[in-house]
């Protein structure tokens, strides 16, 4: 390969890393909203479940300030180990997902015992509708540089944004079925759907603090 083939071929990787890097950035902006008008809504509609959303919005904040310094490590040497701040932010979003899980399966107790049901679940409907759009085309996008980079971490990051679509998921159901029948236990179905997931998350996050760089989440 020729001195200009390889000029070029660093070029082409460099653009990647580039767009690697917005995505995750983009990633850490996104959720800081999402986190904010989750609980804004999920505190005036008095929903369990959206409040735990915009919870676990912001715990992906810190994961994926993770992922950014992860990508910022990889672009200039994909051989090094992870850095102390990568494994730090792993291992307290790993705290961060078992407290929130076990914070809305106590608030869900409290919720089946005294019968409380939310004031609307509409803020959810939409919430999840948009969160399930974003959260698509960021899979999509950390896929294609992942396969353009071959990068395991990077995919093993676009698996684990899968989860983020699950959990919108079941923030959509369980507002919409909230909406349709007014049974106060489906806002409680939809908390339990979440801690589901973030005992998932939180075991996965632990995993990749001590090196494994797949996400089973995704799979």
């Amino acid at each position: 390969m020729t001195q200009t083939a390889i000029a070029a071929e660093k070029n082409i990787l460099a653009k990647y890393y580039q767009s690697a890097l917005l995505l995750g950035i983009f990633t850490v902006l996104y959720n800081l909203v999402e986190g904010v008008v989750s609980i804004a809504f999920g505190v005036q509609d008095e929903t369990l479940a959206l409040f735990g959303f915009g919870v676990d919005s912001f715990i992906e904040v810190m994961s994926g300030l993770g992922i950014v310094a992860m990508i910022l490590r990889i672009q200039n040497d994909p051989d090094t180990p992870r850095s102390v701040f990568e494994k730090t932010a792993l291992r307290i979003t790993g705290a961060s997902f078992y407290l929130l899980a076990l914070g809305l399966f106590a608030t869900a107790l409290i919720n089946i015992y005294s019968g409380h049901a939310p004031e609307t679940t509409i803020s959810g409907v939409i919430i999840s509708l948009i969160s399930i759009a974003a959260m698509w085309a960021l899979v999509y996008a950390k896929i294609q540089v992942g396969h353009r980079l071959d990068s395991a971490p990077i995919l093993a990051d676009a698996n684990c944004t899968k989860v983020c679509i699950y959990m919108s998921i079941v923030l959509l159901v369980a507002s919409v079925l909230y909406q349709l029948t007014g049974i106060g236990y489906a806002d409680v179905l939809g908390a339990l759907g979440l801690i589901y997931f973030a005992v998932q998350e939180g075991r996965e996050a632990f995993e990749k603090a001590a090196g494994v760089e797949s996400c089973a989440c995704g799979d």
